[in-house]
């Protein structure tokens, strides 16, 4: 069985953490299949949106305490924060489609991707003060950058749990889509993505992660001197539209 499972479908990547019986608490594992499959996604022309998602109850109930308790063997130090930080280079949209748990490293893990959307189950926490445990995959930077420095200190410190609608108002989550159709809504949703530029989505990446907390000026000279100008279907999709 594939601890990350990969389905291609006409552009579309899903990738679903695949420990349904243990509500895909993420080990090393884990990330070793999760690695291998954004290195090989950086390379795929064919896909144009990913999906991550988790197989069975939840998204992920967050970092496999008993291989904490084991002593993990990684690759090489800063390799879990490695592999998510490749993953949000990654030159595409990348959507994580939470339902049920997503605490902790699970969290870590879907901040990593491009935005998140949530099922009206879905609940989020940062657990780590529960345990003395310190975030060492990109909480204490993309948490803040996400809904706010005075709320991830709230979210940090409490270790409370929020439902999806309090996600979406905080700005942890972009959309909340029904339980009933979830995967099914995003799906459509992605696919509305697809449609668009590949070029666009790539270099708009590009340009939002250059300039990322930079002063406004500073942003705006980026933005004229390292434009990528235009993509190679850009005529092809101007005629589209005259002629319809």
């Amino acid at each position: 069985m594939e601890l990350v499972e990969r389905r291609d479908d006409n552009g579309l990547c899903w990738l679903t953490l695949n420990r349904p019986d243990k509500l895909n608490s993420l080990t090393v594992g884990v990330f070793q299949a999760l690695h291998r499959h954004i290195l090989d996604l950086r390379k795929d022309e064919h896909i144009g949106c990913v999906i991550l998602h988790g197989a069975g109850k939840c998204f992920s109930a967050g970092h496999d305490l008993g291989d904490i308790a084991e002593g993990e063997k990684v690759p090489s130090p800063g390799w879990h924060p490695e592999t998510l930080r490749l993953m949000e280079k990654l030159p595409k949209p990348v959507i994580a489609a939470v339902h049920g748990h997503c605490y902790t490293g699970a969290l870590e893990v879907a901040l990593a991707a491009d935005f998140i959307i949530a099922s009206d189950n879905a609940k989020f926490a940062d657990t780590h003060a529960k345990w003395a445990l310190t975030p060492i995959w990109g909480m204490c930077q993309r948490l803040p950058r996400r809904v706010g420095p005075a709320t991830a200190k709230r979210l940090m410190f409490s270790a409370e749990t929020v439902g999806a609608d309090e996600a979406m108002r905080m700005g942890l989550a972009e959309l909340v889509f029904k339980e009933d159709d979830f995967l099914g809504e995003v799906e459509a949703y992605a696919r509305g993505i697809l449609s668009n530029s590949a070029f666009s989505h790539a270099a708009n990446k590009r340009l939002l992660e250059a300039t990322d907390m930079d002063p406004m000026d500073a942003g705006l000279q980026w933005e004229i001197t390292e434009n990528e100008g235009v993509g190679p279907d850009m005529h092809d999709r101007i005629s589209a539209f005259m002629k319809s």
